[in-house]
């Protein structure tokens, strides 16, 4: 009798358990599994109402800047008188890096000049004698940012290690600067670009994880970072202006940004490449800027009718720019291609006045001197090249059977030059001696 009750006890029981709790899970789970799924389509439904919302706004913001688009730079230009052809000498050839030239910059004193190499060394060199003042090795290769103090004591270097070093220099030339190497900034990828603010206190610098940085040299603490670029930034340029607190970054997201560097905000943004940034120029009055990108174009903005104004193109360049810089006067631009040529851009009107050869391998890097008298040139060729003597053709005089070339100088404190027919000879030889315009 009792096994009976146990068992009716057992069979009662046992389907009240098997019904509870199912169902007491259900009861758990059934107001979070739709509550959950409310909110995941309202997050996408408040995504996609952004990003609708922001190209709203962008139509808008083009359609502004439309609206100021009245006339083309070149058609204001029109009544400027065209430049005639144009000469430069190579005068000097650095050789000492065992690996590709990857960045370089002047002193300003316009006789060093700091490079960087694939083969992880950065020299100083004098550019009058071709002498190398310093050498060091860094602890890595691909150094790909260089960039010389204000007061010309110290230099900046980074690349692969993701970090910023400054080296302290002196007049001892066998010193060890590698004993004195200060760490100053530190990325989480590969270190870009570099570049001094107007004292040797404080240091820009622009990184593969995306952002720009500003540092403070002595103590090595982050004051601004910049945060804007939705890929690896590639160049950055300061404003010229001696009080300015803006520079420019372009990277590989196609987007030239203008940053201020007391906010840390972005200020200004254009975005009209095709293809990567990869080096970026301040016009010299600092209105404007100059970019050079992959898609085998050099373009200008203006600053203040913030869009962009000019193209520097050609449908025979089908080759990347790697680097841009303007003259002194900012009436011509240059650019270093990956077809080994740099080519000299009218700025006004827009057109190509000239191509320079001279490197065997892609020109990586270029830098007018700060007074504008010459500029330099670094090449996957190993060497860095310094021209001067630039030379502007206006016009042949015939005198019987004597021919006259006449060339205006494009420093101000040039003489003019002229050649007769018995220096042609001399100039035909144009492969090694002279950047040949074409």
């Amino acid at each position: 009798m009792f096994y009976l009750d146990f068992l009716i006890v057992i069979l009662c029981f046992k389907p009240f358990r098997c019904r509870s709790l199912p169902a007491q899970r259900k009861y758990m789970r059934s107001p979070l599994i739709p509550e959950m799924a409310t909110q995941e389509v309202q997050l996408n439904e408040t995504l996609a109402h952004l990003k609708t919302e922001s190209e709203t706004l962008k139509s808008k913001l083009e359609e502004e800047r439309a609206k100021l688009h009245d006339v083309e730079l070149h058609q204001v230009a029109e009544k400027v008188e065209g430049l005639g052809q144009f000469v430069m000498k190579t005068r000097r050839t650095l050789k000492g890096h065992g690996n590709k030239v990857l960045c370089m910059d002047w002193c300003k004193d316009k006789r060093r000049i700091v490079s960087s190499s694939q083969d992880g060394k950065v020299i100083v060199w004098d550019a009058f004698t071709t002498n190398k003042e310093h050498a060091v090795t860094m602890p890595c290769t691909w150094v790909m940012a260089c960039a010389y103090a204000p007061s010309g004591c110290a230099v900046a270097c980074g690349g692969l290690d993701n970090k910023c070093s400054v080296y302290p220099l002196s007049l001892d030339k066998n010193e060890n600067l590698a004993a004195k190497k200060k760490s100053v900034a530190m990325h989480t990828n590969y270190l870009s670009a570099c570049s001094f603010t107007n004292s040797d206190m404080q240091i820009l610098t622009s990184s593969g994880d995306g952002t720009c940085a500003l540092w403070d040299v002595e103590s090595g603490q982050l004051l601004q970072s910049f945060h804007g670029h939705a890929a690896d930034v590639l160049c950055l340029d300061l404003a010229p202006s001696e009080t300015g607190n803006t520079f420019v970054s372009g990277g590989c997201d196609k987007k030239a940004n203008v940053w201020d560097m007391r906010s840390g905000q972005c200020i200004q943004s254009f975005e009209t490449h095709e293809s990567d940034i990869n080096s970026v120029r301040y016009y010299p009055s600092g209105d404007a800027f100059a970019s050079g990108s992959d898609d085998a174009t050099c373009r200008l903005y203006d600053l203040r009718a913030d869009r962009e104004v000019a193209i520097y193109s050609k449908e025979s360049i089908i080759f990347g720019v790697s680097s841009v810089d303007f003259s002194l006067s900012g009436r011509l631009l240059f650019g270093g291609y990956n077809d080994y040529t740099i080519n000299v851009w009218d700025v006004l009107k827009g057109t190509r006045v000239s191509i320079l050869f001279g490197h065997e391998n892609r020109v990586s890097t270029l830098r007018v001197s700060p007074d504008g008298t010459a500029f330099s040139t670094g090449s996957w060729d190993h060497t860095l090249r310094v021209c001067d003597d630039c030379y502007f053709f206006i016009g042949i005089k015939y005198n019987q059977n004597l021919c006259t070339f006449n060339f205006t100088p494009c420093a101000p404190d040039k003489p003019p030059l002229s050649l007769t027919a018995t220096h042609l000879p001399k100039y035909s030889n144009l492969k090694k001696h002279i950047y040949r315009s074409t």
